[in-house]
């Protein structure tokens, strides 16, 4: 199995494209995607992915405490943590807070907002995607706070790019369903940028997404998931990449950050968590499905990372929501 692909799945993103937006230089808003905001168009999610799509001129993203982004018509720029940032024609004017302006919506399409002065126009359409789980994901872990993909490099999916351009254009000139597509794309959007900033990464960098470019360790990755029941070892990951023991540990180690026994454990607890949230399958059968013969095992190895027990933890899940 594909471990991007298993990872994005258990996150169950669901994409939403909320707001299609005009803006005339000079201008520049500080922003940071809100749950009411995504509210009228998409069920409730724990953690935010944010997006802003160029339709057609350029701006500047900067994220808080990091570096600014040029992105132009083509191009989309994703905050995987849904950080504050500041965008605008220039990062260095004095930004204006968006939740402030009042937009307009006609109907169940998007909010839109017409905003600044007499310059060039720069259209944009904002969306954001939502996951079961955040800072835990490791995709979203490793990924930056902000970075971009141009559309128009995606060769691989030229389809993406120009069904994208189709559906925003479609949402300028208020076609019914356009945003229902729009939603679509987004989730494949993300998909294809973690793909493409995972490619250019370059040689030398350390972590998940650093792991998945390594022939070995992407695949004893690709193993792990296919079968997180299995009851794993060094020895048995080590033959199915072709490396020595040592070599493959050595190598796992260094570029995931930690030991195949303790990834293992790691990614059976978040999927244990997803179940227990999304499911009806009792705790016992969760046990089962993540490894584990007993569910005394379970328990403690679950309650070691969420601080109580899986039972408690379902609970207290279901009376959030």
């Amino acid at each position: 199995m594909d471990a991007l692909s298993d990872v994005l799945r258990a996150s169950r993103l669901t994409g939403g494209v909320y707001l299609h937006a005009e803006f005339s230089e000079p201008w520049c808003f500080v922003a940071q995607v809100k749950p009411e905001l995504c509210a009228p168009f998409a069920l409730p999610a724990r953690h935010l992915i944010s997006f802003h799509y160029i339709v057609e001129g350029r701006m500047s993203v900067r994220v808080w405490n990091g570096p600014t982004i040029e992105v132009g018509t083509g191009e989309v720029v994703l905050l995987p943590r849904n950080d504050p940032h500041t965008f605008g024609s220039d990062t260095s004017l004095p930004p204006a807070d968006v939740s402030k302006v009042i937009p307009t919506r006609e109907g169940d399409g998007l909010f839109q907002i017409r905003h600044g002065g007499d310059g060039a126009v720069t259209k944009v359409v904002c969306g954001y995607l939502g996951s079961d789980d955040g800072k835990e994901n490791p995709v979203i872990a490793a990924l930056p706070q902000a970075f971009k993909l141009g559309v128009e490099e995606a060769g691989a999916a030229e389809w993406i790019r120009s069904s994208f351009q189709f559906a925003a254009d479609a949402v300028a000139a208020g076609s019914p369903g356009s945003s229902t597509v729009l939603s679509k794309l987004s989730e494949l959007l993300f998909v294809e940028a973690v793909r493409r900033y995972t490619e250019k990464l370059p040689d030398g960098e350390t972590g998940w997404l650093a792991g998945l470019k390594d022939p070995y360790v992407s695949r004893a990755l690709g193993v792990l998931h296919k079968d997180i029941a299995k009851e794993w070892t060094v020895d048995d990951l080590s033959r199915e990449v072709g490396l020595s023991r040592s070599a493959f540990a050595d190598r796992f180690s260094r570029l995931i950050g930690t030991s195949p026994k303790q990834y293992l454990t790691s990614w059976r607890m978040q999927r244990a968590a997803q179940l227990l949230q999304n499911s009806n399958r009792s705790v016992a059968q969760v046990a089962e499905d993540v490894g584990y013969d007993s569910v005394a095992a379970f328990s403690r190895a679950f309650k070691r990372v969420h601080d109580c027990a899986p039972a408690t933890w379902r609970k207290a899940q279901l009376d959030e929501h």
